[in-house]
């Protein structure tokens, strides 16, 4: 026998129990020649009578009484598995999956460990990746996401943060070159752009259109390597005003415009949005945030 067996052993299972082809119908919500050709297509695979017929119904023989006690072992298994599995729904326990851009760890990061402060039982998966997870197949239950509104079908999307982003060049760059008087006139400073064709951070994309060509002399595909650019004097980058607040080695040249801002969101999968373990870490870091600069 193989799993495919299994609506009938289902079947034979609930005709042992009520003893009857219509009861059995009833509570499987089949039609009664479903129940009978389950039972008879069964028996043939086994080769033996799982239930001797008879006026008032069906009657387990001594096979269908072994049968009986497999199926009702089974069936317990099923229904405890899915008390336990509902019963996490209302706990914050287990395994929490959170992805995110790599850039925003030393954002999150005091987040994440003060709310398993909180929770001790909970484990923290934290995944940093530029693709984006599928929350749809169980890949994460929580993406914190950047740019546009996210699309995807079936996800909860909520409006998070907004990141300001400035400008900022390193100390040693700003004592061997100085700083730029204007954005209009940038003379021969240098920048660091996005190696991308058409950038999709909105401030990489201002950088483009508005600085000369000339003038970007480093460019980076991923914003996690603005930083170390900048502090190693490479030209003037961007930056998150959180990341470079207490920076010693860096100065702001020029401030947070909100062309440059970048909108974060919160999403979630609609079959977890609800469960306590997402809806609690979600309240929790949306409390945190409110510590967090804004800029609009």
């Amino acid at each position: 026998m193989a799993f495919d067996d299994w609506d009938e052993v289902r079947t034979a299972y609930q005709v042992a129990r009520l003893g009857t082809v219509s009861g059995a119908a009833q509570a499987l919500g089949v039609h009664h020649a479903t129940v009978i050709r389950h039972v008879d297509s069964l028996e043939a695979k086994l080769g033996t009578k799982l239930f001797q017929r008879h006026a008032r119904g069906y009657t387990p023989t001594e096979a269908g009484q072994d049968l009986l006690k497999v199926a009702q072992s089974t069936d317990d298994q099923l229904a405890q598995l899915a008390n336990r599995i509902h019963g996490r729904g209302n706990e914050v326990t287990g395994e929490l999956i959170i992805t995110s851009l790599a850039v925003l760890a030393p954002l999150l990061s005091p987040a994440l460990a003060a709310f398993r402060e909180e929770h001790p039982e909970l484990t923290i998966k934290f995944l940093t990746d530029e693709r984006l997870f599928r929350l749809e197949y169980g890949e994460a239950h929580v993406a914190i996401r950047a740019g546009n509104p996210p699309d995807q079908p079936d996800n909860v999307v909520q409006k998070f943060y907004l990141q300001g982003f400035a400008l900022y060049a390193s100390k040693d760059y700003i004592k061997r070159h100085g700083r730029p008087e204007s954005l209009e006139d940038v003379g021969d400073h240098v920048f660091i752009g996005s190696a991308d064709e058409v950038p999709r951070a909105p401030f990489f994309a201002w950088l483009k259109k508005n600085i000369p060509a000339r003038n970007i002399g480093y460019q980076i595909n991923q914003i996690t390597a603005a930083r170390p650019a900048v502090k190693a004097g490479l030209g003037i980058g961007f930056s998150t005003t959180w990341a470079e607040d207490e920076e010693e080695d860096v100065e702001m040249v020029f401030g947070p415009r909100p062309e440059w801002n970048s909108q974060l969101w919160l999403v979630t999968h609609v079959d977890l949005h609800r469960t306590a373990k997402v809806q609690t870490f979600v309240s929790f870091l949306k409390d945190w945030a409110k510590r967090w600069p804004t800029f609009e």
